[in-house]
Order: structure tokens, then sequence, then C-alpha cells
């Protein structure tokens, strides 16, 4: 698995929704097993999985030599992708892919590189090199999604990316139900609804529900959004199979007739009732406030977005 951003720990976390036995290998490089190639498609920090092949030292004639004894049960045209991830090994990647290519062709193979047949994968990393062909490419259309280019925009909108990675560990996929207490302009709903889960958004003010409706209709075309307070919300216990939300940030906010630790603490404690895990977003540990609430922690990540922000992911479980 091919990592994205700085955070392995945090993409090995995502990448366990679509996978089992995820284990970073290297920086920017995971193992994986048992991958479920339609969800992988849709993770956020991953950006391709290839089957691999082999691995050795980050060294050109290591990679070339596990071409050269493979056993490749393929036909057509290829191409190989040399990576040094992260600039770590400083190895050159063109003469990667001219060595590693040449084994190929020895073997038969007809070279394409604008639309080769196969895509044989070399990633030199931190002590590792690991090959193999590609077999998921990650779907990147974040950009497609910029906040300030949906229909209704407010400041301080969710990055789409980030949004899709939180769904994804809280479980998004076809036929589940993932609510967003908090949903603000919808960026959390527009992720689920776009990997195939049926959403559900509430928040307090009008005019954010009704522009987060705008958006879900405009992106997924599907969902639903209320005006409600994330306290006393208007679902059935257990009617939902995953919750993401991003509490307020500031410590001496007031929304509507609650304090902070109030809304954050009985929001907690109304997502326990209404489904079994959830991911909340927020500018501090609420660790304690989510035990109160009777969730279990699994684990809360700490991920820097600029000097004076950190995100602190919390990973919940009934």
């Amino acid at each position: 698995m091919e990592l994205a951003g700085e955070e392995d720990a945090f993409a090995a976390r995502e990448a366990e929704s679509a996978a089992t036995g995820v284990e970073v290998v290297a920086p920017g490089l995971a193992t994986a097993r048992g991958v479920d190639t339609d969800r992988a498609a849709h993770l956020a920090y991953t950006r391709r999985i290839v089957e691999l092949v082999g691995h050795c030292d980050p060294d050109i004639d290591a990679a070339r030599a596990i071409v050269e004894g493979a056993t490749i049960d393929r036909e057509g045209t290829v191409a190989v992708r040399a990576r040094d991830v992260r600039a770590l090994t400083g190895i050159s990647t063109t003469d990667a892919e001219r060595r590693v290519g040449s084994a190929l062709v020895e073997r038969g193979f007809g070279v394409d590189l604008d639309d080769p047949d196969h895509e044989l994968r070399v990633y030199f990393s931190e002590d590792a090199c690991l090959v193999g062909w590609t077999a998921v490419e990650g779907v990147r259309d974040f950009g497609d999604r910029k906040p300030t280019d949906r229909p209704f925009f407010q400041p301080g909108s969710m990055a789409p990316m980030d949004a899709r990675a939180f769904v994804n560990i809280a479980g998004a996929e076809p036929g589940d139900r993932i609510l967003d207490p908090m949903c603000g302009t919808g960026g959390v709903l527009l992720e689920a609804g776009l990997v195939g889960a049926d959403v559900v958004g509430v928040d307090a003010q009008e005019k954010m529900a009704s522009g987060a409706q705008v958006n879900l209709d405009h992106y997924v075309g599907s969902g639903e959004v209320v005006r409600g307070d994330a306290t006393a919300l208007p679902l059935c216990d257990d009617s939902m199979d995953g919750v993401v939300f991003d509490a307020p940030y500031g410590r001496q906010s007031k929304i509507a007739q609650h304090s902070l630790s109030d809304l954050v603490g009985g929001a907690l404690a109304e997502v326990r009732r209404v489904a079994p895990q959830c991911v909340m977003v927020a500018d501090r540990s609420w660790v304690d406030e989510a035990e109160d609430a009777g969730w279990e922690v699994e684990q809360v990540f700490e991920r820097r977005v600029h000097r004076s922000l950190v995100r602190y992911v919390h990973l919940l479980h009934r």
C-alpha cells in the first residue's frame, strides 16, 4: 500500500477499513492481506495498492533481481514506475525504471509507457524496497469538492480528504447509515454518501441544515438533513451504523443554549445511543467526556493542521 500524507499510523488505520493485517513496513509503505478492492479505491490516505512481487533492500540491482527471479503470469505490455518515497533514499528513479524495465524486456514483454496493460511499481523507502503490480488506483477527486466551490459554503469547512478518511474509519459503505449530528455545511455527509452510505445530518442552525442539504443534493443526490439538537437527536436507538462529527472549537465557545462541554458531553451520550461506533474530531482531547458517556476509546490521533491547531481524532466504540 502506497500511503499518502506524513502520518503513516493514521493512514494505516484508515486502510484497515478496506483490508486486514495492515502493517507499516517503511515510511509511506504498508503491507496488508484480504483487500476489498472496491472499498480500497475510495481510501483517502492510500494512493494505490500493488500486488506484491517481492521486497528487498533499497537498491536498484536488488529490485531488478526480484523481477528476474519472479514468476510472472501476465501477458501484454508493461511500464515500470519507480518512486523514492519522501525522497528518503536519493535513488535515481529514472535509472531504476530503466534497469528494472530492461529485465522485463529480456523476459519478452513489450513496453508501453502511456497505456500499458500492466504497471510495475518499485518503491524505495528507508531500509526497504517493495516491488509489485498495480492492483488498485485510488480515486483522487477531492479537488472537485473543495469547500469554496460548493453551492453552499461557510468558512471552517473540513477538507474532503480528511472527511473521507473519517467516514471510512467509521465504517461507511453501501447500505450502512452514517450520521453527522453537527453537520455544518455537510462535508462529512458528502464523503459518506459518495462511498455509498445512506447519510443523515443534523445541525442546530436552520441555515446550516438547509445549506448542507443543498450540497448533498448537488453531489450525492440522496440523504437527509434536519435541524435539531445534537444532545437530543430525533432518532431511534441503534438506528445508525456509524457517526462522524467535528465538535465546535474554542475553549470559551457557547453554542445555542449549551456550553461547549455540555454540548460535547451530551452529543457523545446521544450518538452512543444511536450507533455502535463514532469518530469525533475536536481541537482538544475529550477522552474523559467520552468515557463518562460510556464509550470505549480505541485510539486518539493528534493531527497537526497548522502551528496553532491540532486536531484530536477520537475513535470510539461501545
